[in-house]
């Protein structure tokens, strides 16, 4: 059986988070939701699947998480880089690690295992694969939440901080992304940086497979856009808002 290595991300802003010292905590992962810091809910996902091999926390303070978490071999805290991007290919470049990866952050705090499995056995065989949320399924669920959507023909998606990293291969996306990495959450730029002419105007008439697709032979890449079953999977903990609703979640009131 193929084992994953998961690339937990819990790295800190520059100049610190205001959203970390309103909780009196010294680092977003270590926000309370339900009664525990939030990193220890993905991590007990992680270390709950079989398809996980190991578990790596990346962070610039690893020494402020290492407390919370659970002692278990197949953990470790590590220092990240100055940027994700900058972290992800340093770990790419390195001959000693195992592949393929999982990346996910540290404040997916309803990450269960069986988004786990879900994503990581349909990203199998593929250099990189990107999991992502419906509109449609997410408002069914979560009538009342608000997310950031990328609109393509037939269908509006949010991404869900799942990566997968099938091989080396990756280190072409990611070096494209640690370039515009100051505007990740304008997706359309990506494709503008890959010649893709009057692209705003292909949001409406292409579908998402298809500009993915694109995007893959443009790179010489494996591209995958995988639709995960649980809508919950977009719901991450980036401001109090989210915080909020993830505890009415955890306890079954929303």
């Amino acid at each position: 059986m193929m084992r994953w290595t998961a690339l937990l991300l819990a790295g800190s802003r520059p100049g610190g988070d205001p959203f970390a010292a309103a909780h009196g905590v010294a680092a977003k992962a270590l926000i309370p939701v339900a009664g525990e810091p939030m990193i220890v809910r993905p991590v007990r996902a992680l270390l709950g699947n079989v398809l996980i091999g190991s578990v790596r926390v990346l962070a610039q303070d690893g020494a402020v998480l290492v407390p919370v978490l659970p002692a278990d071999a197949r953990l470790t805290v590590e220092p990240s880089g100055a940027t994700i991007a900058a972290t992800i290919e340093a770990i790419i470049a390195d001959p000693a690690t195992r592949w393929p990866l999982l990346v996910i952050t540290a404040d997916h705090a309803l990450l269960t295992s069986a988004m786990i499995d879900d994503f990581c056995t349909r990203a199998q065989g593929a250099d990189l694969a990107i999991g992502l949320v419906e509109r449609a399924a997410l408002m069914a669920r979560l009538p009342q939440t608000r997310r950031t959507w990328i609109g393509f023909r037939g269908e509006q998606v949010s991404g869900a901080n799942l990566f997968a990293l099938g091989s080396p291969k990756a280190a072409r996306a990611v070096r494209l992304w640690r370039e515009i990495e100051q505007d990740r959450k304008k997706g359309w730029k990506l494709l503008a940086r890959l010649g893709m002419p009057g692209v705003m105007g292909l949001a409406r008439i292409w579908t998402l497979d298809k500009v993915v697709r694109k995007i893959g032979q443009k790179l010489g890449l494996s591209i995958r856009a995988i639709r995960l079953s649980d809508p919950l999977a977009a719901v991450d903990v980036d401001k109090p808002a989210d915080l909020a609703l993830v505890e009415l979640i955890v306890a079954g009131k929303a």
